[in-house]
């Protein structure tokens, strides 16, 4: 399950600027997040010819990055067309659980998986109650274990052929918000292995799936608190994983990118701040209380968005990685400031007096 905590301050932020309080879409002409790095910028990976055709990026504030260049045939293909086949890790609950409630609802077909066989039964059925037998799927998968990930592709491949979207959704903060110092090696290990072990070996096998199918994929990697590369404390561990979040993804663009491959794709997705179980358990401060209450979402409120959003990309048949926010940062900078003139959303979730 994916987790993005309330900011953390030493002092109560100032308003100038959006940046405090979730990661703003950039600029028509900055670079995207997820070539930003000294060793890669948009046009490495581009022939002479190609890079002198490029257009512009065009930004759209309430969504994902998107390319201008819809025509070029290096980064567009023939759409994927409806009913998608998803899957979810860590689905059984959450904004997972949502995620793949609003999928079935477009008429997509969807697995969901959980370390927890009683969760992932429970869960199964009150899906197939709502949407039928032939649509939804799930079994037991703990992402830390290559050979649960193996088996999970090889139980989407018998009950559905092929995955068009796969979204790593599972994660761990060990329900644990202390410093570091105080956190046992237990916590550590759960958090770590989950978030960035199971995220590696999930990305492994995603994308060996999709390299043998014609169709091809794609990846959607759940950011969360610390991706941003700002400080999480209380949950560093947490932070520093998600922060690995981003640079995994960037890392395998550039791979698919050197290999030349076309129809695979991995992106990343950030839900903002959902009110989660992970979430609410780190409520304990007044300040805690106030962000969540000012910025966080319902897993369905954050669902109904990124969904179409998601689907928007096999649909447009775009080849370029994206990013897709629910919390932009001009929607952040907005609500904060309503709380502030017009007292809005107080107490939205949780009594902050």
């Amino acid at each position: 399950m994916a987790m993005t905590p309330y900011p953390h301050f030493t002092t109560f932020p100032s308003l100038s600027s959006p940046l405090l309080f979730s990661k703003p879409n950039h600029s028509p002409f900055s670079q995207p997040p997820y070539l930003s790095t000294p060793q890669f910028n948009r046009y490495t990976f581009l022939s002479v010819s190609s890079r002198q055709n490029q257009k512009p990026f065009a930004v759209n504030f309430n969504s994902q990055i998107v390319n201008a260049e819809s025509s070029s045939t290096s980064n567009t293909r023939e759409p994927m067309l409806p009913p998608y086949n998803v899957l979810i890790t860590g689905s059984t609950k959450g904004i997972g659980y949502a995620l793949a409630k609003e999928f079935l609802q477009t008429g997509d077909n969807v697995i969901i998986c959980s370390r927890s066989a009683e969760r992932v039964e429970s869960a199964v059925k009150s899906l197939r109650e709502e949407f039928g037998e032939q649509h939804v799927w799930g079994t037991k998968c703990d992402v830390r274990e290559g050979q649960d990930v193996k088996d999970l592709v090889g139980f989407a491949q018998r009950n559905l052929k092929y995955i068009d979207i796969w979204i790593n959704n599972a994660g761990s903060n060990a329900y644990s918000y202390k410093p570091l110092a105080e956190t046992s090696d237990d916590d550590l290990i759960e958090v770590v292995t989950t978030n960035t072990l199971g995220l590696m070996i999930c990305c492994r096998e995603a994308i060996k799936m999709m390299l043998n199918q014609p169709r091809g994929g794609h990846i959607f990697n759940i950011d969360g608190a610390g991706s941003d590369g700002r400080p999480t404390p209380r949950f560093a561990a947490y932070g520093a994983t998600k922060r690995s979040v981003v640079h995994l993804t960037k890392s395998l663009q550039a791979e698919l990118q050197m290999q030349d491959v076309k129809n695979v794709v991995v992106h990343n997705l950030s839900p903002g701040m959902v009110t989660t179980d992970l979430l609410m358990s780190g409520a304990t401060t007044k300040q805690a209380k106030f962000f969540i209450n000012v910025l966080a979402e319902p897993a369905e409120v954050v669902a109904k968005y990124l969904v179409p959003n998601i689907r928007s990309v096999p649909a447009n048949g775009s080849m370029k990685p994206t990013y897709i926010r629910f919390l932009t940062g001009i929607k952040a900078y907005s609500q904060i400031f309503s709380r502030f003139a017009f007292g809005a959303r107080r107490n939205k979730y949780l009594l902050e007096d």
